[in-house]
This record gives structure tokens, C-alpha cells and sequence, in this order.
């Protein structure tokens, strides 16, 4: 009789702990503030996706969403704040594509971009456009690459410094196009575009929506889209590879991660009502008259993109000897 009811009271006590546990397990999450953390200044792409999402995430959970910007060291610092915050689904992080373009190029950094993070999913993505100075005597793809490989090594191009998409993409086209040009690297859009417009530069990959009012202004020619598809914003103008360089895309992303292990159903709960935020009319007419197409995949897609983005331009940075500190 001892031994049963020792053991009726032991069952007793496990049944409370497992009910104790399944209530902790099932609280609505979130159940307090959430920060999302932008790894870089105010007012870029980054920071205008998370505050869009954010106030919409907001009204939807009752709770804030609340935008951190951590810009220093190339997004290198807010990023590894990520990294290392606990893995309970309130502290999210605000990516840019550039985030697994270099992840195989850095020398040496803090934190794994790919192996140290929870892709929630791919909140849109932007093709770069191929402008040249106004003076250039070059109307279109063709007569662009021409002249480059009259001039080799002579025409000058900008980015925003090693490793950034536009720099990883011009060498792409410069290798898929057989053309020599020199990379300049500048400290944001807005000197870039000064340069280009000045002469500085000859051409440069860049943002359409940016650089739009330039050419609508005579500033400076837009000659090709980098996607795969046209333009919204200005679809009588070809792609890259519909205008002479076959296979050629120069997409940028930005998506939403957490840190690795944060459980399942948060992430699988952020996913859905992020997809959700997406894909409201108001919210996808904010982001593509903003020259961006609103995504929203899987968990499981985005993982493979970035994984799959690691791997190409880490090819091309090694094979360019293109090496960050």
C-alpha cells in the first residue's frame, strides 16, 4: 500500500510539472515588447522594410514591435547582437542580402551569417540598375560593353565599399560581359550618386528608386535592369540579360532572421503574420512604389537562398581575391 501510494503521489507530482510545462509551452507569444534590431543608420532599405513591417506587427499582436538601429562596423556590431540574444523569439533581426553575399569573404567575424541565425522569411527583393554618366557616348547594353572594351581599365564604377552587392555584381557583369573596369568605393549612396552624376564615375549599379528622378532629370542614363524580369517602375527599359549579357541577375534582398534555436512555433508564427503584413495592399503598394516586390517565402526557402548566396559570391570573391577584415 506504501509502494502504490508513493507512486500515486509521484504520478500526482508529474502531472502538475507536465501541466506546468504545457501551460509555460502554450503562453501567447509575444507576450512582451520585441526589438528589431537594423544593423545599419536611419533611412535606408533596411530600416525603411523593418519599420513598415514593425507598425504592422504591432497592430496585429497588441504588441511593439520596436525598430533598433545599431549602425557601426559595416552591420557587423547589431548583427552580432542577434547572434548572441537569446533564442526566445525577442530579439529579430532585419537583414540586407549583403549578409550572406559576404558571409564567405570576412576574413574572420564574430558570429556564423549563415549557421548562427533562424531565417524567418524573404521580405523583398529589388533588382540594381545599370547607369552611366550623361556624357557617356553610349545609349543602351551593347554599345555600353563596346566602348568598355575599347577602353579597358578605363571607365570607373562605385559601390559602397568591398563586398556590397554592387560590387560583387559589377564584377559579375564585368566577367560575364569580358569587360576591365575600376572600382571605386564610396562611403554611401549619396556621394556615389554625386560622382556619377559629375563624371567622377563612368557607371554604376545601383537602387532604380534613388536614381530615378537623375534620369527622369537628364542627370544620367539608365541602360538595363539587373533582374530577371522587368521593371515596374520602368518597364519599357531591358534587362541586363534581355539587352546582351545572357543569365545575368543583380537582385538584392532583405529579409527577417532570429537567432539559431529559437523554437519553432515562434518562428513559424512570426513567418506567417510577417507573409501576412506583406501582402496587405496598402503594404505591397508602399513597397513596390519603392521599386521593391514584395516576397514572403518559407523559413525553408529562405534558409536555401541564403545558403545558395554564400556559396556564389564567396566563388567570386575567392576568385576575384577579394578578401574583408
Amino acid at each position: 500500500m506504501v509502494t502504490r501510494r508513493r507512486f500515486v503521489q509521484a504520478m500526482g507530482s508529474s502531472a502538475l510539472v507536465s501541466s506546468a510545462g504545457t501551460a509555460f509551452s502554450a503562453a501567447p507569444y509575444p507576450a512582451r515588447p520585441v526589438r528589431m534590431i537594423v544593423p545599419l543608420a536611419p533611412g535606408g532599405g533596411s530600416d525603411a522594410i523593418a519599420r513598415l513591417v514593425s507598425a504592422n506587427l504591432t497592430e496585429r499582436f497588441g504588441q511593439q514591435f520596436i525598430v533598433d538601429n545599431r549602425p557601426a562596423a559595416s552591420g557587423i556590431v547589431g548583427t552580432d547582437l542577434v547572434a548572441k540574444a537569446p533564442a526566445d523569439g525577442y530579439t529579430l533581426l532585419t537583414v540586407f542580402s549583403t549578409h550572406a553575399m559576404s558571409a564567405e569573404l570576412f576574413a574572420k567575424l564574430p558570429y556564423d551569417p549563415v549557421n548562427d541565425f533562424a531565417p524567418i522569411t524573404l521580405a523583398t527583393q529589388s533588382p540594381l540598375v545599370l547607369l552611366v554618366n550623361a556624357n557617356l557616348p553610349v545609349n543602351n547594353l551593347k554599345e555600353f560593353i563596346a566602348y568598355a572594351k575599347a577602353n579597358p581599365g578605363k571607365l570607373n564604377y562605385g559601390s559602397s565599399g568591398p563586398g556590397s552587392a554592387p560590387h560583387l555584381m559589377t564584377e559579375q557583369l564585368n566577367a560575364m560581359a569580358g569587360i576591365q573596369t575600376t572600382h571605386i568605393a564610396y562611403k554611401g549612396v549619396a556621394p556615389l550618386t554625386t560622382a556619377l552624376i559629375q563624371g567622377e564615375l563612368q557607371f554604376a549599379l545601383a537602387n532604380i528608386f534613388t536614381t530615378m528622378p537623375h534620369v527622369k532629370a537628364g542627370r544620367m542614363k539608365l541602360l538595363a535592369t539587373g533582374g530577371v524580369k522587368r521593371s515596374p517602375i520602368a518597364p519599357d527599359v531591358p534587362t541586363i540579360a534581355e539587352a546582351g549579357v545572357p543569365g545575368y541577375d543583380s537582385v538584392v534582398w532583405y529579409g527577417f532572421f532570429a537567432p539559431a534555436k529559437t523554437p519553432r512555433p515562434v518562428v513559424e508564427t512570426l513567418h506567417k503574420e510577417i507573409v501576412a503584413v506583406l501582402r496587405k495592399p496598402d503594404v505591397a503598394k508602399i513597397i513596390i512604389d519603392g521599386g521593391n516586390e514584395p516576397v514572403g517565402n518559407t523559413p525553408a526557402e529562405f534558409t536555401a537562398l541564403v545558403r545558395a548566396e554564400a556559396k556564389k559570391w564567396g566563388a567570386l570573391g575567392r576568385k576575384l581575391g577579394i578578401s574583408l577584415d
